[in-house]
């Protein structure tokens, strides 16, 4: 059987419904479980419940500090191999994403996955090309944002979920891989100019002191959010690559669009 963390988040909720597209069963699992998804919480280890599961599919228990995320993720594999489960698939970071500041528990969680024991897959996922659109800020003079004139190799969610389905249906074909999901480049620009109005470009002081002066953020996400504005803005981002085109066997959705509707949801 096929396992899910993270059920009610997007991207697995994507993925699930993917897999039910395929006829391909699988279990749904979430510290918030509704209707017939099993209760699991990182942070409870008597949740961590993974019999009958043979596959599983752990995406990312993000949104905490790097020791949080690497002692959830390391709870989870040690009931994976006392539960019997034979393969796990990670969504893991682009490769180009080492200078972000999210990278490290990425990392070291495809380290304690690769030496595990257990058969595995890791998806290198790019960015969403929903959340580039999300981090441009409307003015009312029209768009602003620090990324500068950089590009981002950005992906729409759909595409990922989708890659993370095709996996999970047939893991012994991906065994021990590691694709570098990218999609196309697009940068900020291209969003104002698909929307009919211009775009700024704020440097990245002004951005990190706004970031740290709103209230919602948690303590970690102001330097996560301004480490992807400056390797977008310093190029580091940008590389594409074929890894996502082979796996979908289709073409890509468009990240421009997905990027630009989200943008303009926002206006």
């Amino acid at each position: 059987m096929i396992m899910l963390t993270g059920a009610n988040g997007q991207l697995a909720s994507r993925t699930l419904a993917e897999l039910a597209q395929r006829g391909t069963p699988a279990l749904a699992a979430s510290r918030t479980p509704t209707g017939a998804q099993r209760h699991l919480d990182f942070d409870d280890p008597a949740t961590l419940d993974l019999t009958g599961v043979s596959n599983l599919v752990l995406i990312s228990a993000g949104y905490a500090e790097d020791d949080t995320v690497i002692a959830r993720h390391r709870a989870l594999l040690d009931a994976a191999r006392r539960d019997g489960v034979a393969h796990v698939t990670y969504t893991s970071l682009t490769s180009a994403g080492d200078h972000l500041g999210f990278a490290l528990a990425h990392r070291a969680t495809e380290h304690l996955i690769t030496t595990s024991g257990l058969a595995w897959t890791i998806l290198r996922n790019g960015l969403y090309a929903e959340l580039f659109g999300a981090l441009l800020t409307w003015t009312p003079d029209g768009l602003e944002s620090a990324f500068g004139t950089g590009a981002l190799a950005a992906v729409a969610r759909a595409d990922l979920a989708a890659a993370a389905a095709v996996v999970a249906s047939e893991p012994s074909a991906h065994a021990g891989k590691v694709y570098d999901l990218v999609g196309t480049p697009i940068t900020a620009g291209d969003i104002a100019d698909r929307l009919g109005v211009a775009h700024r470009t704020i440097d990245l002081g002004e951005y990190r002191a706004r970031l740290l002066g709103n209230a919602i953020l948690l303590p970690f996400q102001p330097p996560m959010l301004a480490s992807i504005a400056s390797s977008v803005r310093h190029g580091f981002l940008h590389h594409t690559g074929p890894d996502l085109g082979r796996l979908l066997d289709r073409p890509l959705t468009d990240p421009l669009a997905a990027a630009a509707d989200v943008t303009a949801a926002a206006r």
